[in-house]
């Protein structure tokens, strides 16, 4: 039932069910779907291709740029969950976002720190919460319910977050345990996160790509090929096995994140200030719902790693960009250009990158 994508086995254990075959659903017809209420959005995926070879460029700069900051941060945050759990650690990442963080983390937690570490990496869904089959099979496989620690990449407005506290509450009532809902991350932008090394909006390299940096597998999908038993779905993309960035990309920041442990010992991670973050993320939405006319709060994505998950999978109405001359954004001039998506430049934004979705009420 489980498998590790196109990473080693030691790395990542995917709790999710393979599909065969499943209808792919273009990004147009798909998001009239979703916001007409008619498919929730779990229920489809669209079809995913590879970068273009200007895109990969950017994705490579991106990295040589970026990659030491995000050591430093999976370095920090391994400290902080070391220093939060006694014993055995098990990691289960978010997929897809969380997987690749996930894999550094284990890594730099067994060779760095001398943890014993498992990683898992599970579905969870807007909505409809975490997987149950997959946390009840963690626990079956003997893993200590005190020992799990929830792993995504980023925050945006927090609502995964805010979906994982929920759905861990309401399993640890129906189940008698007592697992830790809070989400760790790289940067939480929303104070929404019970820990994260920054809350700096700047560009982790993992979020410019789709499915070859995070294992080769699909965004989960939870439709009528998910029996009551079943893992969450995925689909694998076999195809773009020669294009592969996911074990590169992995094997790179842990080389990195050992090297500067090496040089500068563990750093010590300061707690963000997460009142302050929260504020500025709810004083953003609400005025930028004002004054774009927008009434679903799902409709903005604000930072760099959302703003990236809008251009490359949903139907872009607007990017609006602090600085069009920041490195970190240089990917999503890239695919605004490629897709027509109107850019507009505000110089007084908090966040780097914001992507507004089009409204279906928009035609």
């Amino acid at each position: 039932m489980s498998f590790c994508g196109s990473y080693r086995h030691d790395d990542v254990v995917f709790l999710l069910k393979r599909l065969a075959r499943l209808p792919f659903v273009d990004i147009a017809h798909k998001e009239k779907l979703i916001q007409s209420g008619a498919r929730h959005y779990s229920e489809m995926l669209s079809p995913e291709s590879l970068p273009s070879s200007r895109y990969l460029k950017v994705f490579k700069d991106a990295y040589a740029a970026n990659r030491q900051q995000m050591a430093r941060d999976c370095l920090s945050l391994a400290a902080l969950i070391a220093a939060r759990r006694a014993g055995p650690i098990t990691l289960v990442s978010l997929v897809r976002a969380g997987t690749p963080v996930g894999v550094i983390l284990k890594h730099l937690l067994t060779r760095v720190m001398g943890r014993r570490a498992d990683h898992f990496s599970v579905s969870i869904i807007r909505d409809r919460g975490i997987d149950d089959v997959a946390l009840h099979h963690i626990l079956k496989q003997g893993h200590a319910p005190e020992s799990i620690v929830f792993i995504d990449g980023w925050t945006g407005k927090g609502v995964i977050s805010r979906v994982l506290e929920q759905a861990v509450s309401d399993f640890n009532q129906r189940n008698g345990v007592a697992i830790d809902s809070g989400l760790y991350v790289l940067s939480d932008l929303a104070g929404s996160a019970a820990c994260a090394a920054s809350s700096a909006d700047y560009l982790i390299p993992s979020s410019i790509l789709n499915a070859t940096v995070s294992g080769l597998v699909s965004r989960s999908v939870l439709n009528e090929s998910v029996g009551p038993g079943d893992f969450h779905g995925c689909v694998y993309y076999d195809k773009f096995e020669p294009h592969d960035q996911s074990r590169e990309f992995a094997d790179g920041l842990i080389a990195d994140g050992i090297a500067q442990a090496g040089r500068n010992g563990i750093p010590e991670a300061t707690p963000i200030d997460r009142a302050k973050v929260a504020a500025i993320s709810a004083e953003f939405l609400r005025t930028t719902m004002a004054l774009h006319g927008i009434v679903d709060v799902n409709l903005v994505k604000p930072g760099i790693g959302e703003a990236t998950r809008v251009l490359l999978r949903r139907v872009p109405r607007l990017l609006i960009l602090r600085d069009p001359g920041a490195l970190d954004v240089a990917h999503l001039k890239v695919l605004a250009k490629e897709k027509s998506v109107p850019l507009i430049i505000d110089a007084d934004l908090p966040y780097q990158a914001v992507s507004l979705i089009r409204s279906a009420l928009d035609g």
